[in-house]
């Protein structure tokens, strides 16, 4: 019994991406995902400031066409869609100010193809999350507050309701570097390392857009967390 788990082990380990053969082709498409990778998350942190300032108009303009639009909503269910929608609100200010950065690495990423079909679409799928995020549409955030207030806070929009299932339905996860270690040339190493710094850098932020922002923007429409 003991021979056969670790014959199983073996061939489960001989059988994933990690160990597969390197091939030219895998190797060059890795090469060229690190490369867009890097372009990608230096130009987000080049851009933080852009988003900030963007995020910081919007709020603005919130605030100036429907402050306090959700004044004496109650703590409940209903509010919490509410909260999600300026959280999404915020995602379209922030991953689309970045859009064009993302663009590019996409459109690289939609090239590549590795012998591995689980690495291949990991990485599709990651520059695709990044795109429909780039491109969520704006809510209508005062017409929304205010047409659930209208209701005597009973009744949340649908389009609301269906806006929150698009952007919670989009889940970006980057490729992990442990599949694409096996098939890095030693000049992509380093960048490997410095994209992982990077990102770290901005994870949690979503593009600098944070808690503090989602939090500001809820007290400007008088709702709450």
């Amino acid at each position: 019994m003991r021979n056969l788990a670790i014959a199983a082990a073996v061939a489960a380990f001989l059988l994933s991406p990690e160990a597969a053969l390197a091939t030219p082709a895998d190797t060059a498409a890795t090469h060229a995902y690190i490369q867009a990778d890097y372009a990608l998350a230096r130009a987000s942190e080049a851009m933080e400031p852009a988003v900030q300032d963007n995020v910081n108009r919007f709020s603005a303009k919130i605030g100036h066409e429907c402050a306090n639009a959700g004044a004496e909503a109650p703590q409940n269910e209903a509010a919490q869609q509410l909260s999600s929608e300026v959280a999404g609100a915020l995602w379209s200010v922030g991953y689309g100010t970045v859009a064009g950065p993302i663009r590019a690495f996409a459109r690289t990423v939609r090239r590549l193809h590795w012998s591995s079909r689980r690495l291949t679409q990991l990485a599709r799928g990651y520059a695709g999350s990044l795109s429909a995020l780039a491109t969520l549409p704006q809510p209508d955030l005062c017409g929304d507050v205010g047409a659930w207030k209208a209701s005597g806070f009973r009744t949340i929009p649908a389009r609301t309701i269906s806006f929150d299932r698009q952007a919670e339905g989009i889940q970006p996860h980057a490729v992990p570097q442990r599949l694409l270690a096996p098939f890095e040339q030693p000049a992509d190493r380093p960048v490997a390392r410095r994209i992982a710094a990077l990102e770290y850098e901005l994870e949690g932020d979503e593009f600098t857009v944070g808690f503090e922002d989602w939090t500001t923007l809820l007290t400007t429409l008088g709702l709450h967390q």
